[in-house]
């Protein structure tokens, strides 16, 4: 098996090596001069201690040259904060500190990188918010003041300008209330109020509220089938409705008229069901499909600008199922139409 040797070690022997043969040539050649040739055995001796003490010197020289560097980089490295690196025993093999510098390098590359996404997200979500303000807050202000400029004195418009004022305020708070929820469910510091539940009743229920809004497109909410007996799951019953309500909400804003939205309720394994909301609307683009859970992200921007809407709704949903522990999936086919599914835990009792 090899000896692995340090590299400042192998220095040391081979420079120790070349003076000892340079310097003992030249001895050896002394002896020769003066006639000394029985004192050979001086000459091995003189070869040896020159080696050891050669040896000796060039690797405790070369061993500080090479410290006193590489603690300057490691002080350096510390200026850094990077307790990953600065915190570690100065090395002086070179080998081992290409390694831990590459590793830091690597480690900084990747925070750097993370920091770059960090920013541009923040910026995107900066400009999100104030273009979604920013319409409402006009339109208000647009009212008023035109109620100040004399409009307040005709009691028909004022009574229609203030209803718009009122409508445009009516977004603003319902925006807010999504950022307000979206964030907490995104530090983790929305609690959960898990109860059993009959999913079934909840979902009728949420079509029932629906109902006007789907009429005025002539979508239709359907089940897929009877469902005679109860499905009971455990979850926030709150949440979840708000879960399906959204997704109704964007089929019915995304459907065709005399379109249909169909939701089912399967069960997925032993204590898992799943639930898919299907509509025969317009249909998703492949490339959209990654980021449609993303805060404000919307596939068509003036169709859903027209249609209102925080722009929050997916992201809220990905956020509220996560929050149960739970996954959310969506397929879709431009022309035919998507699909919106997610798993919720069904309770002890009723698990088949």
């Amino acid at each position: 098996m090899a000896i692995k040797l340090k590299k400042s070690y192998k220095f040391a022997l081979r420079s120790s090596l070349l003076v000892t043969i340079f310097v003992s040539a030249l001895f050896v050649a002394f002896l020769l001069q003066i006639g000394r040739f029985d004192d050979w055995p001086y000459a091995i001796l003189f070869a040896i201690i020159c080696f050891l003490v050669c040896f000796v010197v060039i690797q405790i020289r070369v061993e500080r040259f090479i410290y006193r560097r590489i603690k300057k980089i490691y002080d350096d490295v510390s200026l850094l904060e990077s307790t990953s690196f600065s915190s570690k025993p100065v090395t002086t093999d070179m080998k081992t500190l290409t390694e831990e510098i590459e590793k830091f390098a690597e480690g900084k590359k990747i925070e750097i990188d993370t920091l770059k996404i960090r920013e541009e997200y923040r910026r995107d979500f900066l400009g999100n918010v104030s273009h979604e303000l920013k319409t409402p807050l006009f339109t208000v202000q647009g009212y008023i003041l035109t109620l100040l400029d004399g409009a307040m004195n005709d009691k028909k418009l004022r009574q229609k300008y203030l209803q718009r004022a009122s409508k445009g305020v009516e977004r603003l708070i319902y925006i807010v209330k999504d950022l307000d929820l979206i964030t907490k469910l995104e530090v983790g510091d929305l609690k959960l109020t898990r109860e059993d539940f009959d999913v079934i009743e909840l979902i009728q229920n949420t079509f029932d509220l629906l109902e006007m809004k789907a009429a005025q497109k002539q979508i239709a909410l359907v089940f897929d089938m009877e469902y005679p007996n109860p499905v009971y799951v455990n979850a926030d019953r709150e949440k979840v409705q708000q879960v399906i309500s959204n997704l109704l909400v964007n089929s019915i804003k995304y459907g065709h008229a005399n379109g249909t939205t169909e939701v089912s309720v399967e069960n997925l394994i032993k204590n898992k069901v799943i639930i898919r909301v299907t509509d025969n609307g317009s249909g998703i683009p492949k490339q959209h499909i990654p980021r449609l859970f993303e805060r404000f992200y919307r596939v068509d921007q003036s169709g859903s600008r027209s249609e209102g809407g925080s722009g929050l709704g997916l992201s809220i949903v990905k956020h509220i199922i996560e929050a149960h522990g739970e996954k959310i999936y969506v397929e879709s086919e431009v022309g035919v139409g998507s699909e919106f599914s997610f798993t919720l835990e069904k309770t002890a009792k009723r698990a088949e």
